[in-house]
């Protein structure tokens, strides 16, 4: 009984996660994952991910690990950097000293005065950030798609290759 279970469970697994993909089914999942966790969704990057992973049958863990490759360490610096571009491109002028006024907010007195100060001085930079951050995404997910297809075609002519030897 025990057995037949655990068969089952695999087979639901393998099923649930697509296992069993081709190359570039696999990879255009972990791009989609890519492009989303770089997307301008901040907050929402999983939840959106997921369901695309559902809708398009994508393999899940792929998808996730896309997702997670924007981490907290370095995604100040990506937005930072993709919101920079974005101005770049539409022309857009940071405000003065953005810095010292982001640390001006602090002693705004309570958090709603703080939040209304904050979409003031950011307000002229949703445009570049929201173009910045989903270019940059697109161009991460075209690198990643070709990087993760090259190395599951490397993996698998090494696999086929130790496998006759």
């Amino acid at each position: 009984m025990w057995h037949l279970t655990r068969s089952a469970l695999k087979r639901w697994a393998e099923t649930l996660l697509h296992i069993h993909d081709t190359p570039e089914r696999t990879s255009a999942a972990f791009a989609l994952g890519i492009v989303v966790g770089f997307s301008p969704f901040i907050g929402f990057h999983t939840m959106i991910g997921v369901a695309l992973a559902f809708l398009l049958r994508l393999n899940r863990v792929a998808v996730l690990a896309g997702l997670w490759a924007n981490l907290p360490w370095f995604a100040a610096a990506y937005y930072a950097g993709a919101t920079a571009i974005g101005a770049w491109l539409t022309g857009t002028d940071f405000p003065p000293d953005l810095v010292g006024q982001l640390g001006a907010l602090r002693h705004l007195p309570g958090w709603i005065p703080r939040a209304d100060g904050l979409a003031q001085l950011l307000r002229p930079l949703l445009l570049p950030f929201t173009l910045g951050s989903t270019l940059c995404s697109l161009v991460l997910g075209a690198a990643a798609y070709w990087l993760m297809r090259s190395f599951i075609h490397a993996r698998r002519r090494h696999q086929a290759a130790a496998h006759h030897s």
